[in-house]
């Protein structure tokens, strides 16, 4: 099997907004108020049931949408699929020019990216708390009707960095490490993370020995 490596490095140009929920409960609330819906089928009008059904309002939708980033002992990092994600979004895009077919299932099955845990650096230390919080009005349906609320999301500035290696399983025409480098290019207009249609998460892109 002919696999082919490359070390990268993604230097943030503007700021990096989190993506991954800060509230841990959003998914056991969901699966909590999928059983009291289900209760709610077996045993129509029982005045317990309507106690315990969920009823998303402005605050519910707000704390739902803060989104923020994974950290551990070393301090915040994002895990590999999101840059694999950056990966396929872009081979998707970029289809015409890299002639690769059915680019968004060979990134996903040939393309692989290590360490797990990517961690966010600025001058090359690990960043353990985030530099603010970035905020926009988001139109929400509620059970009051159409509401707008915000959205949240925990940033770090730019200049922040993120090391990774990228192997590529090269038995197809056209996956190859340079696949990579064509694609890390598209980092400078379609960033990572939240709201890159604000321009955020965009980034500079290097290879590293």
């Amino acid at each position: 099997m002919d696999i082919k490596k490359g070390k990268f490095r993604i230097t943030f140009t503007e700021p990096l907004l989190g993506s991954a929920p800060k509230n841990k409960e959003i998914y056991a609330r969901y699966i909590a108020g999928k059983a009291a819906e289900q209760r709610e089928k077996n045993n129509a009008g029982s005045v317990a049931v309507a106690a315990a059904e969920e009823v998303d309002t402005i605050e519910d939708i707000e704390e739902k949408g803060w989104t923020g980033f994974h950290s551990d002992e070393k301090g915040l990092f994002l895990y590999d699929y999101v840059v694999k994600g950056f990966l396929k979004s872009a081979g998707l895009n970029l289809a015409e020019q890299t002639k690769i077919k059915q680019s968004r299932s060979k990134i996903d099955n040939l393309i692989f990216i290590f360490p797990r845990r990517l961690h966010i650096l600025t001058n090359g230390k690990f960043i353990k708390s985030v530099d603010g919080v970035v905020e926009r009005p988001l139109r929400a349906q509620t059970m009051q009707g159409p509401r707008v609320t915000l959205a949240r999301s925990d940033y770090v500035k730019a200049g922040a960095a993120l090391d990774f290696e990228a192997h590529v399983i090269g038995n197809e025409k056209g996956m190859k490490i340079e696949l990579i480098e064509e694609l890390l290019e598209f980092g400078k207009y379609m960033g990572l993370g939240q709201f890159r249609t604000g321009s955020y998460g965009r980034f500079e892109w290097e290879k590293v020995k």
